[in-house]
């Protein structure tokens, strides 16, 4: 538990949200002993403690790397084959991996999903979640040959802009990001966009869950 002083620190300071979207952990990955939550010395907000060996157990976003595959007029979008928004079109994203580069992911995503190679161009769209604890980072790319369903894909197509599935997108990030690339298409510049999703436009897809 915090103290009133904690509490008030915390509050002023945005730690609070650690407490909201922290990611429970019970047992040090280190020694196995039990862990508590409290703010370390000379921190400034709560971590995983293990008072046994020692560890503080930070815990920090996770980067979504992905592609806006362009071909002509169209762009390539996968209908997600799995949870979550199974059965809902998305841009081909996902984690980052150790030990690669964020251009690295994206292009490993997009082969991944789509079984497609592209030619990466500017980081096009960079998306905070803070609720969620993600940063979204999606290139713009051209399409290179060929693609096909992936292992996490239901199917894989190109659609012209009159035809995109917009009731039907998997995630806030695309929507924003197709967004942006068709209304950049009409001035022919594609600028960095950054943005941050917010609790209200996730349940717009998620509803309340």
């Amino acid at each position: 538990m915090f103290s009133f002083t904690q509490q008030r620190a915390l509050a002023s300071s945005g730690a609070m949200r650690c407490l909201q979207a922290r990611v429970l952990m019970n047992f040090c990955s280190q020694c196995g002993e039990k862990v508590r939550f409290a703010i370390p010395e000379s921190d400034d907000r709560p971590r995983y403690l293990c008072d046994a060996c020692g560890t503080i157990h930070y815990q920090n976003p996770r980067i979504v790397a992905g592609t806006l595959p362009v071909s002509g007029s169209q762009v390539l979008l996968c209908k997600r084959a799995i949870a979550p928004r199974k059965g809902y079109w998305t841009l081909p994203a996902g984690y980052m991996e150790n030990a690669e580069s964020t251009s690295q992911a994206a292009a490993r995503e997009t082969w991944e999903e789509a079984c497609a190679e592209v030619a990466l161009a500017n980081l096009y769209t960079l998306i905070d979640l803070p609720h969620i604890n993600q940063v979204y980072m999606i290139f713009k790319a051209d399409l290179v040959g060929g693609f096909a369903a992936g292992p996490e894909s239901e199917e894989v197509a190109l659609f012209e802009e009159d035809e995109i599935p917009w009731d039907s997108l998997a995630f806030p990030t695309i929507e924003h990001t197709l967004r942006h690339f068709y209304a950049d298409r009409h001035k022919g510049l594609y600028p960095l966009h950054t943005g941050v999703i917010t609790p209200e436009d996730r349940e717009r897809y998620f509803g309340s869950a």
